[in-house]
């Protein structure tokens, strides 16, 4: 067993988990960040300021193949609705995902077409 955290469902309080940063890492210091939770740096490190999502090679866009996968869950979503089911309830809730998905994949076709960014 580890040792006790002092709470009951095992979780860590947050002045164990300042301990634990101040025993386990000396050579560390905490740095206020405007608009952000406290930071820990090491003693010669600056904090990052800001992370663009491009940084770690996100740009917000599937391309094509993910257009192309989203209609194929469409598709499988709407196979669905054959099986052995009797309610009628599943058919109303398959459905209605599905037209959902679909008006987002038209509003995604509308702002790509009219975006300086369409693929």
């Amino acid at each position: 067993m580890g040792r006790s955290t002092g709470c009951h469902n095992g979780a860590v309080t947050e002045q164990t988990h300042r301990e634990r940063i101040t025993t386990d890492h000396p050579a560390t210091d905490r740095v206020n960040q405007p608009r952000r939770e406290e930071g820990i740096v090491r003693r010669d490190a600056q904090p990052i300021e800001h992370e663009r999502p491009e940084d770690w090679g996100w740009h917000g866009e599937t391309g094509r193949a993910g257009r192309i996968a989203s209609w194929i869950a469409i598709l499988f979503i709407l196979a669905y609705l054959v099986g052995n089911h009797e309610g009628r309830i599943e058919d109303i809730w398959i459905v209605g995902i599905a037209v959902i998905m679909i008006l987002i994949k038209v509003a995604d076709f509308f702002r790509r077409r009219n975006a300086w960014r369409a693929q």
